[in-house]
C-alpha cells in the first residue's frame, strides 16, 4: 500500500479540512460569526465547487480542490458552531423555578446524590408554562424515594438551574466545556422534598429498551453469582457498563496498560464480528445473494449491539468499520485502508462534530492508523517459523504499533506511560478473547440453567485470573511512569516527527533524515524553553475545592507542603483537582501537614503559617472568638476564612492586621455574602475563591 500519494485517498483530503473546521469552530465559538453567515459561506463554496467541477478546461480543475477544501473547512466550522449554539442559546431564570423534566438515562448513584440526565420539557410560573426542550443534569439528594427513579420517569422539580461552570482552578479539567459538548445546557441540585413523580413512563422507545436489556443482563450476572470486581469487569467487557468499576480496579488496569480492554472498542467488536461471520458462514456459500443476506444480518446485529452498549465513539467507529467490511465483502473490495478509516471518521464527525474532542474517539482512530501503517513493518523485523511464534509476535507487533501511535495522547491526557504494556497485552488479549466467547456461550445457555451455572463458574475463574494478573503487573518495579506533562504543541510536534520518521523509512532519502533530526531538535528546544518558563517558584497557592480548605506552600526546588485546615480533609478531591497543576510545574509529591511543625523556611503554629516571611492565618474554628486586645497582636498577610468560624470579621481584625481576606469555597453562600459585605464596610481587600478560582501569590 503506497501511502505517499494523497490523491489516491480522497477521504483523507476531506477529513483534514473538516477536522480543522470543527476544531476552529470550538476554539473560536465565542467570537465566531453568526450561523447565518456560515450557511451563506457554505452555500457559496458549494456552488463554486460544482461550477469548477464541470469546467471543460482541465487547467482550472485545481480550483475545484481548493474550493472543496474550503467547503469542508466551512462545513466543519458551521456544524460545530450550530451544535454548540443549540446548547448555549437558552437563558435560565436566576431564581428557583418549577420545571417539568423527563429522566432520559439510568440514574447514577453518587456519594450523597443521584445524577440524573434529564430533558427539560418546560418551566412553569404562576401565569403559564413555557417549553424548553433542553438537556440538563440534576443531582437529586439521595434518599429512599430517589433510589426508585428510573429512565422514563417524569418529574416536577423546584430548583435553580444554571449553565455549567468551572471552579477556575489552575490546569483543571474543563468540565463546563465538556458538558456543553455533550449537549448539556444546565445543572442543578434538588434536595429531598422539592420534587414529585408525575408519571412513570414505560413506553418502549429504543433507549429504554437498551437500558432495560443492559439491566437484565447485569441482573443475570448477579443471579449467577458474579459480584465485586469480577462483576464490574465482566459488565465492562460485554455491555460497556463501567459504573461498578472501583477506583482501585481502574487504577490497576491503567498502570498495567490494560485500560483499553475495559472500554469497548475494535478488539471487542472484532471478536464479536469474527463469531458472527463464523455463525453466518453457511450463507456465504449460497452465492452473491447469500453474501448480501449475511452482510445485512451482520450490519443489523453489530448496530444492535452498539446501541445496547450506549453508542460510544469507539464502538461506533468499530461498528462502522466492520459494517464497511461487510459491504466490501459483497463487491470483493479491500475492506480496511486509510481511505476507509478517513471515510468512517468523516461520517461520524458529520453526524456529531463534538466526537472529535472525545478521548476515546481520538485514541481509537490513532490506534487503528498506527496499526495500518506501522504493524506490517514491525512484523517484518523478525521472521517466525512456527505457528505459536507467529501468533505471539503478531500480538506483540500490533501492540507495539498501537502503543507508538497512542503514547503521546495517553501521556497528554493521563500523564502516565505504562512500561510493561507488551507483557500485559501478551496475556490479556488472549485471555479477554476467551472470556468474551465464554460469556456469550453463557448467555446463550440461559434456557439450560444447570449447564449455565457450570459455565458461569469457569468464567468467574477466568475473570479472577485476569484481575490477579493485572494486579501482579501493577506491582512490578517501574510499572508506570507518572507525573508526565506534555503541552498540546509538543503532542503535535511528536506526531509530526513520527510522520517524518515513517516517511524516511519508506523512501530512505538523506534529506528526509535531516528533516527528522531538525524536527526532533526543534521539539527538544521548545520543551526545554517551556520547562524553564514553568519551573517551580516560591509561592502560596489557594485552591477552590469546597470539601478541602488548604494552603499550598511551594519551594523553588519542587518541594512543597500542603497545610490542611482540618484533620479529615477530602484529600482525594484536592488531588484530583490539583494534580495537573502539580505536573505542569514539575512539583514533587507534596508533604501533607495537619498539625503544628517547623522545617526550614516553613513553620505552622496555632493555625498560623509562616513561609519566607509571609504569614497566613487559617480560621477554621471559633478559637479566636470572644478575645480582645488593645492593638492587633499579629500582622497577617492573608487571613483565610473557612467553614467552622461563626463570628464576625470585626472580632478577627481586633486580633490581626490582615493585608488580604481570603474566603474559602467551603463557606455557605449566605455566610460568604455576609463576610464580603463586612470586608467592604471595613475597607479590606478580599478574594472569594468560589468566584475567582485558584489564586497564587509569588514570594
Amino acid at each position: 500500500m503506497n501511502t505517499f500519494y494523497l490523491h489516491k485517498y480522497p477521504s483523507i483530503r476531506l477529513i483534514i479540512p473538516w477536522i480543522a473546521g470543527v476544531f476552529c469552530g470550538d476554539r473560536f465559538f465565542g467570537c465566531s460569526p453568526q450561523l447565518f453567515w456560515g450557511i451563506l459561506v457554505f452555500c457559496f463554496f458549494f456552488g463554486l465547487s460544482i461550477a469548477f467541477y464541470f469546467l471543460e478546461r482541465y487547467a482550472l480543475r485545481w480550483c475545484f480542490g481548493i474550493i472543496a477544501f474550503a467547503l469542508c473547512f466551512t462545513g466543519g466550522w458551521m456544524g460545530m458552531t450550530w451544535q454548540l449554539q443549540q446548547t448555549t442559546d437558552y437563558t435560565f431564570p436566576k431564581e428557583e423555578t418549577v420545571y417539568r423534566v423527563l429522566i432520559t438515562d439510568v440514574p447514577q448513584a453518587k456519594e450523597h446524590t443521584y445524577l440524573c440526565q434529564v430533558l427539560l420539557k418546560e418551566h412553569c410560573d404562576s401565569i403559564d408554562s413555557y417549553p424548553i426542550e433542553r438537556k440538563s443534569i440534576l443531582y437529586l439528594q439521595r434518599d429512599s424515594a430517589s433510589s426508585r427513579l428510573k429512565s422514563g420517569d417524569e418529574l416536577l422539580v423546584y430548583t435553580r438551574i444554571s449553565p455549567p461552570v468551572n471552579n477556575k482552578n489552575f490546569d483543571e479539567f474543563d468540565y463546563a466545556r465538556y458538558l456543553t459538548r455533550k449537549g448539556i445546557s444546565g445543572t442543578g441540585y434538588v434536595p429531598s422534598g422539592k420534587w414529585i413523580l408525575l408519571s412513570s413512563n414505560s413506553s418502549l422507545n429504543l433507549r429504554n429498551i437498551a437500558n432495560s436489556c443492559r439491566g437484565k443482563v447485569i441482573s443475570l450476572y448477579r443471579e449467577l453469582g458474579f459480584d465485586g470486581d469480577e462483576l464490574a469487569v465482566l459488565s465492562a467487557l460485554t455491555i460497556g457498563d463501567k459504573t461498578d468499576l472501583s477506583e482501585s480496579v481502574r487504577e490497576s488496569y491503567s498502570i498495567a496498560g490494560a485500560s483499553h480492554i475495559l472500554a469497548l472498542s475494535g478488539l471487542h467488536i472484532g471478536l464479536l464480528c469474527a463469531l458472527l461471520l463464523f455463525i453466518l458462514k453457511p450463507l456465504a456459500k449460497r452465492g452473491k445473494t447469500g453474501r448480501c443476506v449475511r452482510a445485512v444480518l451482520l450490519f443489523l446485529l453489530l448496530w444492535a449491539f452498539a446501541f445496547l452498549t450506549g453508542l460510544s465513539p469507539s464502538v461506533v467507529r468499530s461498528v462502522t468499520m466492520f459494517s464497511l467490511l461487510a459491504v466490501a465483502d459483497i463487491f470483493g473490495r479491500q475492506p480496511f485502508s486509510l481511505n476507509t478509516l478517513a471515510a468512517t471518521a468523516w461520517i461520524m464527525l458529520l453526524c456529531n462534530p463534538v466526537w472529535l474532542f472525545d478521548v476515546g474517539f481520538q485514541l481509537s482512530f490513532v490506534a487503528v492508523i498506527s496499526i495500518l501503517l506501522l504493524q506490517p513493518s514491525v512484523y517484518r523485523l523478525f521472521t517466525m517459523k512456527n505457528k505459536i511464534g507467529k501468533y505471539v509476535w503478531g500480538i506483540l507487533s500490533v501492540s507495539i504499533a498501537a502503543q507508538v501511535g497512542t503514547a503521546p495522547l495517553i501521556m497528554f491526557y493521563f500523564s502516565r506511560f505504562s512500561t510493561h504494556f507488551l507483557l500485559t497485552n501478551l496475556v490479556v488479549i488472549p485471555l479477554v478473547t476467551i472470556i468474551l466467547y465464554v460469556a456469550i456461550l453463557m448467555l446463550f445457555l440461559t434456557p439450560i440453567s444447570w449447564l449455565q451455572v457450570w459455565v458461569a463458574e469457569g468464567l468467574r475463574r477466568l475473570l479472577e485470573v485476569l484481575n490477579l494478573f493485572v494486579r501482579w503487573v501493577e506491582q512490578l518495579p517501574y510499572s508506570s511512569i507518572d507525573g508526565i506533562w506534555l503541552y498540546q504543541l509538543e503532542v503535535f510536534g511528536i506526531y509530526v516527527f513520527l510522520s517524518l520518521l515513517f516517511y524516511y523509512f519508506k523512501v530512505r532519502r538523506c534529506r528526509n533524515l535531516i528533516i527528522c533530526l531538525c524536527s526532533i531538535l526543534l521539539l527538544s528546544v521548545c520543551h526545554v524553553m517551556m520547562y524553564w518558563i514553568d519551573r517551580p517558584q516560591s509561592s502560596l497557592v489557594f485552591y477552590n475545592v469546597r470539601g478541602c480548605p488548604a494552603v499550598h506552600c511551594i519551594e523553588s526546588d519542587g518541594h512543597s507542603w500542603i497545610n490542611y485546615a482540618d484533620t479529615l480533609p477530602d484529600k482525594k478531591l484536592l488531588k484530583r483537582v490539583a494534580t495537573n497543576y502539580w505536573n505542569h510545574h514539575h512539583l514533587l509529591l507534596p508533604e501533607e501537614i495537619t498539625a503544628d511543625c517547623q522545617t526550614g523556611a516553613f513553620s505552622r503554629r496555632q493555625q498560623i503559617i509562616s513561609y519566607y516571611g509571609c504569614r497566613v492565618c487559617m480560621v477554621t474554628d471559633n478559637r479566636w472568638r470572644n478575645k480582645s486586645a488593645v492593638s492587633a497582636l499579629y500582622t497577617i498577610d492573608y487571613l483565610y476564612l473557612c467553614k467552622g468560624y461563626d463570628g464576625h470579621l470585626e472580632e478577627l481584625t481586633k486580633l490581626f492586621a490582615p493585608g488580604c481576606i481570603l474566603l474559602d469555597a467551603s463557606l455557605s453562600e449566605h455566610r460568604r455574602n455576609r463576610l464580603e459585605e463586612e470586608c467592604r464596610q471595613s475597607g479590606l481587600r478580599f478574594i472569594s475563591l468560589s468566584e475567582e478560582g485558584s489564586v497564587c501569590f509569588l514570594l
